[in-house]
């Protein structure tokens, strides 16, 4: 079941009390997609505590993909068990782009990840250097390797 509902007065999601928020970056849709021990052990721990499925923005897809149906072929497997964001709307864009210039650092597609993580959620990435430097101004976010 998604974590995230949207908000028919605004168009945005927003999230429901009691529900853990997990997304998912580029890098951890791929280090995950790999299925290897590790990854497999993750996705049951996660599932086990009730914070599966994760939520993947659309723009994370542009970066994990590469337009190949072979290519992509492990990565799709593995997204058809996530719960795909696809509206990203004006409030969640400009909060984005707020955690952005505090930081410093970063990529659009990182800073949407973590607004959407907000408040309260988790992200998961290979690479934490830029969001880590993003969820220090975000609302209660925490950022994860994988």
């Amino acid at each position: 079941m998604p974590v995230l509902s949207p908000d028919e007065s605004s168009g945005e999601h927003v999230a429901r009390p009691g529900d853990r928020v997990l997304v998912l970056d580029s890098g951890a849709v791929s280090r995950m997609a790999e299925r290897s021990r590790y990854a497999v052990a993750l996705i049951q721990a996660l599932r086990d505590e009730g914070a599966w499925p994760p939520l993947v923005p659309t723009v994370v897809l542009v970066e994990c993909l590469q337009g190949h149906a072979g290519r992509d072929a492990t990565a799709n497997r593995f997204l058809k068990t996530c719960d795909i964001v696809e509206e990203i709307g004006d409030l969640l864009a400009r909060r984005a782009a707020f955690l952005r210039r505090r930081a410093g650092r970063g990529s659009a597609v990182d800073a949407l990840v973590v607004a959407i993580a907000e408040p309260g959620g988790t992200v998961l990435t290979s690479d934490p250097h830029d969001l880590d430097a993003l969820g220090v101004h975000a609302r209660g976010v925490r950022i994860e390797r994988v």
